[in-house]
């Protein structure tokens, strides 16, 4: 813990910004706890593993091709179709995204946020519409000071344009803080910034690369231990 609170000099910090759905919202098992009741009636049967592998290739792929979250889950749900031999109509595709107000917090972020907005500003750049990032707001405990959504800057992470688009707003020098190190660990580091990497165990529904942080955690509890 020594060397990971003197690779991150707390002091030098006056805003934080999280990821939302993998940092904050547990949202592998959000992803879960839709897609196999969904599959089960079809009597589509996979593992979680694979679910979660699937959704990691096509949910960039869905990304690049733009428009707000919701359709991209929609597009990404459709591919599940195609790949599995199931047809989810309008309703189901449009339901995907609404679980997300069923997406709970891991249990270390609420008091984890409590603690951290004593000493710092706190921000969330999040690849969600502002609507659904709504509906998760109700769960995490606190009102952030900023919010940046890829519905605002028209992109997702980890394209430069939102890391550019929250800079000019967030309150410097900023601390990025993420699990997934594709969609944020590594363009927040090409752009100079320090970032956390949050490498929670077991499954993850985003896609990885080797990038090393400027400090890993396992769980935000560990990060506000050594920040505050």
């Amino acid at each position: 813990m020594t060397d990971q609170i003197a690779s991150l000099h707390p002091e030098k910090y006056r805003t934080l910004s999280f990821d939302c759905y993998g940092t904050l919202i547990d949202w592998e098992n959000g992803i879960l706890g839709f897609l196999q009741p969904l599959l089960y009636s079809y009597d589509v049967h996979v593992i979680d593993e694979w679910i979660l592998q699937f959704f990691s290739e096509r949910e960039p792929e869905e990304q690049a091709k733009g428009g707000r979250y919701r359709e991209v889950l929609g597009r990404v749900l459709e591919s599940f179709g195609t790949r599995l031999a199931f047809s989810p109509g309008a309703a189901v595709l449009s339901a995907f995204a609404d679980s997300i107000e069923y997406w709970q917090p891991f249990d270390d972020t609420v008091d984890a946020l409590q603690r951290l907005q004593k000493k710092y500003r706190l921000a969330v750049i999040s690849n969600v519409d502002d609507d659904l990032f709504g509906l998760t707001q109700r769960n995490l405990g606190i009102r952030f000071d900023h919010i940046v959504t890829a519905e605002q800057v028209g992109a997702y992470k980890p394209a430069r344009d939102v890391f550019d688009a929250a800079l000019q707003v967030l309150d410097g020098p900023v601390l990025h803080v993420a699990q997934s190190r594709y969609h944020d660990v590594q363009p927040a580091m090409a752009l100079g910034l320090d970032a956390v990497w949050i490498n929670r165990s077991g499954l993850s529904a985003a896609k990885d690369v080797d990038v090393p942080p400027t400090a890993t955690f396992a769980d935000l509890r560990a990060l506000a231990d050594a920040l505050c």
